[in-house]
């Protein structure tokens, strides 16, 4: 598949004006990274996407379109812009957990557990009964069978996933429930009056997003917004584990305060934001801040015309919908390590050259965000969009293979073009730029990365 004929299946699923496309142009070609999939054709596809959506959202004020281009190249740098942060000339350290990773099983499978946050850790060698060293893991999963130790895990909670064949996970009875659901779902969920976005010239001039995300894909979805504009909130509490590469990374263009909504007052705080807010983002495990009070349905009753997006790992259809999951272990369960692995011919199991999935779901949060806040502006409503990674993944693996396993993985000095530098509380941050070219409205992030609990939880007058 083309990247225009990606971009225009896009389009086409969240209702956009075919009309609007003309104003696109996609450059560039895969492969452009190491891998079998049409990674820079994914991340072509939804980059502009989200460009032309927040473009609309513009030109229903000021009547005015503009040209929107990328190059398929800077696109992928886009969707691995994690791997290029530098902090004082300096990679951070690694976000992986030493005892993270590929296990060999008693049936001589493959599983990848995943365990980056301490309490996800902790459960797994609690289950395991066994010391925090990877010796002592892997004597530990190799007493297991893979799929009764991936579900004693999820049924503990914790992270973890069997590297299957593709063949074997679209059988599977949650992998034939992904398929069914829409790529990004947009949902009118109750009645409000119609409401423009903010004034100004930028698309997102005025809109407040309130982000409580983690890790890659959501906050990927706040920064989106921030590049057109919008005054985006991550709101996150002490108490929660963070990875400082990822905050810094995807925390560019953004306000961060910290509430802690176990308590009331705080909890009442949110509630104030939320009443100025135009846009909800969460992307906790499902039903965990429904439990808190913070349910589609509630949210639309204190804000009517919110947009509440929201982000899971497998889905709200099908027997694994309340699994926890990260794009690594998605990859892993849903036939991706297994294609990389195979046409590799590696010996150990390996991962997509970027977290394709995070990024192209944060990007298809932000596109499902600006299709509703058009339709709210056209048409009134509060609206709920959802999105998950492993129908992400699906679509990725839709777009058809290509064969890039033996091109060279591009380095930082690759990309040396696509970087910028500026100060932060962090130190010199060396990062990748905005990557999409807009004629009138530059994407550009405006606020430096900033440490979570940094700012008041006001929003800016």
């Amino acid at each position: 598949m083309t990247p225009a004929d990606a971009l225009g299946g896009l389009w086409r699923e969240v209702g956009g004006d075919p009309a609007a496309l003309g104003r696109v142009r996609l450059t560039g070609e895969d492969p452009v990274l190491p891998s079998t999939l049409r990674v820079g054709t994914a991340a072509g596809a939804t980059l502009t996407a989200v460009a032309l959506a927040a473009d609309e959202l513009r030109r229903q004020r000021t009547g005015r379109g503009q040209d929107i281009a990328l190059d398929l190249s800077a696109a992928a740098a886009g969707f691995r812009s994690e791997r290029y942060l530098r902090v004082d000339g300096r990679p951070p350290s690694d976000v992986w957990s030493a005892v993270s990773g590929f296990y060999r099983t008693a049936d001589e499978g493959w599983i990848q557990l995943h365990c980056n946050f301490p309490h996800h850790r902790d459960g797994v060698l609690r289950l395991l009964g066994c010391e925090g060293t990877r010796d002592a893991v892997a004597t530990a999963v190799a007493r297991w069978k893979g799929g009764a130790l991936e579900d004693a895990l999820a049924a503990a909670g914790m992270c973890a996933g069997l590297v299957r064949p593709r063949e074997e996970w679209r059988r599977h009875p949650h992998g034939a429930a992904v398929a069914r659901l829409p790529l990004v779902e947009i949902t009118r969920i109750g009645d409000a009056p119609p409401e423009a976005a903010g004034p100004g010239d930028r698309p997102l001039a005025g809109v407040r997003v309130l982000d409580l995300t983690r890790v890659i894909a959501g906050p990927v979805c706040g920064r989106a917004l921030a590049e057109h504009g919008a005054d985006v909130m991550l709101v996150t509490a002490p108490h929660l584990p963070s990875i400082e590469a990822l905050v810094i990374d995807t925390g560019r263009g953004k306000l961060a305060a910290h509430l802690d909504l176990r308590q009331p007052a705080d909890a009442e705080r949110l509630r104030a934001l939320l009443r100025r807010a135009d846009v909800f983002v969460q992307s906790y495990r499902p039903g965990a801040l429904a439990g808190r009070g913070w349910s589609v349905e509630e949210v639309a009753r204190l804000r009517p015309g919110i947009v509440y997006v929201t982000l899971s790992a497998y889905g709200h259809a099908g027997p694994w919908r309340e699994r926890r999951g990260f794009d690594s272990l998605v990859q892993s369960v849903s036939g991706i390590v297994d294609a990389e692995t195979r046409a590799a011919g590696a010996a150990r199991p390996r991962h997509l050259p970027a977290a394709a999935l995070d990024h192209a779901s944060g990007q298809l949060m932000a596109l499902g965000a600006l299709t509703a806040l058009a339709r709210r502006a056209r048409e009134g409503g509060s609206w709920l969009v959802r999105v998950a990674l492993a129908r992400t993944g699906r679509w990725v693996e839709d777009l058809g293979p290509v064969d890039g396993i033996g091109l060279p993985d591009p380095a930082p000095d690759d990309v040396a073009d696509l970087l910028e530098e500026s100060d932060s509380a962090f130190g010199r941050l060396r990062v990748v730029r905005p990557v999409v070219r807009m004629s009138e409205t530059p994407p550009r992030l405006d606020r430096p990365a900033a440490p979570l609990g940094t700012h008041a939880p006001v929003w800016p007058a």
